[in-house]
């Protein structure tokens, strides 16, 4: 084991996050899970926060668009009237609407988010349970109500569900996209609210947790860059090829993995194979 976090470490957890941020698996959980497996230390709450950067970076990137579009509406939209009933504004005072929970929880939760919420009996029960969750909104819901249906009830809502992937294992793409189902949102319409919601959270957050990259031994800033970057990219053609596959197909595939991966675990940490902490 070295004492720097590798090029090979920091490409593997690069690609692990790129892969599992915007699918409902939850990203946090793989990689704490692939840490462990190659008996990796934990790289921490403060690692994972700053590689999020580069899966936030490919959604704006993806929709660059709808966010040039969201962020100059809404900043016009604060001098002129007419505009305040304009769906991107609108969608502006919803996205800073629904970042408040997760703002609020995460910092009266921090500590407990950094340590104890890290132990792999709570990552698979999540991944279990979450994954169940998901699997009957999916079943259940209408599929029906657009961005035009969106309300500031709703965005509270939807905020609810990305504050609880302050928990590792329930995915916040997977917690935002089930309440939005359950509410009856379509499935590509929950994404891209729960996609674009994500933005000022993981980047406020890796603005906190920044200063604890240069302060630690293990984690260290050129390998950091190195597995943010390849987040970055393969996350870009996650986020595009799971926003055409929503449009047509369920989110079964991802229930049934969530599940699988969060027995496959709880049955590791019982025969001692893997250490829960």
């Amino acid at each position: 084991m070295t004492d720097h976090l590798s090029w090979l470490q920091a490409l593997v957890l690069g690609i692990s996050q790129g892969l599992t941020e915007f699918l409902p698996v939850s990203s946090s959980a793989h990689t704490l899970i692939v840490s462990r497996l190659f008996n990796w230390p934990d790289p921490g709450a403060a690692f994972t926060a700053v590689t999020q950067v580069g899966t936030e970076l490919a959604v704006i990137l993806y929709f660059r668009r709808d966010i040039m579009s969201i962020i100059g509406t809404w900043l016009r939209s604060l001098t002129n009237k007419a505009l305040r009933s304009d769906p991107a504004a609108r969608m502006g005072w919803y996205v800073i609407l629904g970042t408040l929970p997760i703002g609020v929880l995460g910092i009266v939760f921090k500590d407990a988010i950094e340590t104890t919420a890290r132990n792999l009996w709570i990552v698979a029960l999540a991944l279990v349970i979450m994954g169940l969750v998901l699997g009957y909104a999916d079943s259940s819901a209408s599929h029906v109500k657009t961005d035009e249906d969106l309300k500031p009830r709703h965005a509270v809502l939807f905020g609810i569900g990305q504050a609880m992937a302050l928990i590792p294992g329930v995915s916040r793409s997977g917690a935002t996209i089930s309440v939005g189902l359950f509410m009856g949102f379509k499935r590509d319409v929950a994404a891209r609210y729960s996609f674009l919601l994500a933005i000022p959270a993981v980047l406020a957050s890796a603005l906190l947790e920044v200063p604890k990259i240069g302060a630690d031994t293990y984690v260290n800033w050129p390998a950091t860059v190195v597995a943010t970057v390849v987040a970055f990219a393969v996350g870009y053609g996650v986020i595009a090829t799971l926003m055409k596959y929503i449009q047509t197909k369920s989110f079964k595939p991802f229930v049934i993995y969530r599940v699988g991966l969060g027995l496959i675990l709880i049955g590791l940490l019982a025969t001692g194979t893997i250490s829960a902490t």
